[in-house]
């Protein structure tokens, strides 16, 4: 989940404002890393592995083009998305909405719009805003493409695991060329801040047990599968991340079996799992209720058919 009021806007709504604020250059062949997946996840405060999903849902209600470019730094053309004209129009929507909140900053209200400046970016703006609707200094939440701050729950689970990964990497003191490849590859998949990957590095360089390969595959997979999917791209990482670790075919297959047995639940279905586990207390969901995790679920992206599943397994446990 987000925190602050950027947790009050919806993922599709960042990803609008935040492709507002990157277009698409015309006629060139290179794109910017903002606007690929990596760009997108990092700058909405969303794992990678949930951006899909809402990209669908955005090009499917025609807001957003997808097509191919170059990105600097990439060694093949990566997916870029860009706002359609009817995207463009939700997105500007969402933005006036926005501007003309009215928050607190020293002590008095204003308009959010009157915090806005040239230099920066609209989700960088909100991120400043707290729950209360009141304005701070430096950033409530900072999304890993920067080099500071706290990360959302669900960037979180990204720093998570490349830092674990450090501390493996480092436990020889040292991390080889492979390593750093390897290392690049989830990094760059994650559209993580460098300086922010040097502070993860230097934190696992401090510690003192470094997880063995297999439990940061395991950890690897389980993320991989959070809606049972495997994406290409994810194929990919975990290629080479089973090269770089000498996991065979069998051990892949085990740690795969595992994984299935131990699905990884992602932080925003903790706390939705939670909301639902207290409205069921009375064993009635009220309309209020109903109306409260109808929010919920729009601002985490919860599906119907997680909701369903969830609510069965809490009613599992009830009658067990």
């Amino acid at each position: 989940m987000v925190d602050g009021f950027l947790g009050t806007l919806t993922t599709e709504e960042r990803t609008l404002l935040h492709l507002l604020d990157h277009q698409l250059p015309e006629n060139n062949w290179e794109a910017p890393m903002e606007l690929t997946q990596a760009g997108i996840s990092a700058a909405v405060h969303v794992q990678r592995k949930h951006v899909p999903r809402t990209l669908k849902r955005l090009e499917q209600q025609n807001f957003i083009d997808t097509t191919s470019r170059h990105v600097p730094g990439a060694r093949q053309r990566r997916r870029v998305y860009s706002l359609t004209p009817e995207g463009r129009e939700r997105a500007q929507s969402v933005l006036n909405q926005v501007a003309s909140t009215p928050v607190k900053k020293d002590g008095k209200t204003v308009l959010l719009e009157s915090l806005t400046t040239s230099s920066q970016k609209t989700l960088e703006t909100l991120a400043h805003v707290d729950e209360n609707l009141v304005v701070h200094a430096n950033p409530v939440l900072s999304p890993v493409s920067h080099p500071e701050g706290s990360a959302s729950l669900d960037a979180q689970a990204g720093e998570a695991l490349v830092r674990r990964m450090f501390a493996r990497a480092w436990q020889d003191g040292r991390i080889t060329k492979d390593e750093q490849l390897l290392l690049n590859e989830v990094v760059d998949f994650l559209g993580m801040h460098p300086e922010r990957v040097r502070r993860l590095s230097n934190e696992a360089r401090r510690e003192t047990n470094a997880p063995p390969p297999e439990e940061i595959y395991l950890d690897m997979l389980r993320q991989a599968l959070v809606d049972g999917v495997i994406l290409e791209e994810e194929e990919a990482l975990l290629k080479t991340v089973k090269i770089a670790f000498d996991i065979d075919e069998d051990t892949h297959v085990r740690i795969l079996n595992q994984a299935l047995l131990q699905p990884y639940i992602p932080p925003e279905h903790d706390a939705y799992r939670s909301v639902l586990k207290t409205a069921l207390i009375d064993g009635v969901i009220t309309n209020d209720e109903s109306a409260m995790l109808e929010t919920l679920r729009e601002e985490t992206g919860i599906s119907q058919q997680e909701h369903a599943m969830i609510l069965a397994e809490l009613q599992d446990a009830i009658e067990g």
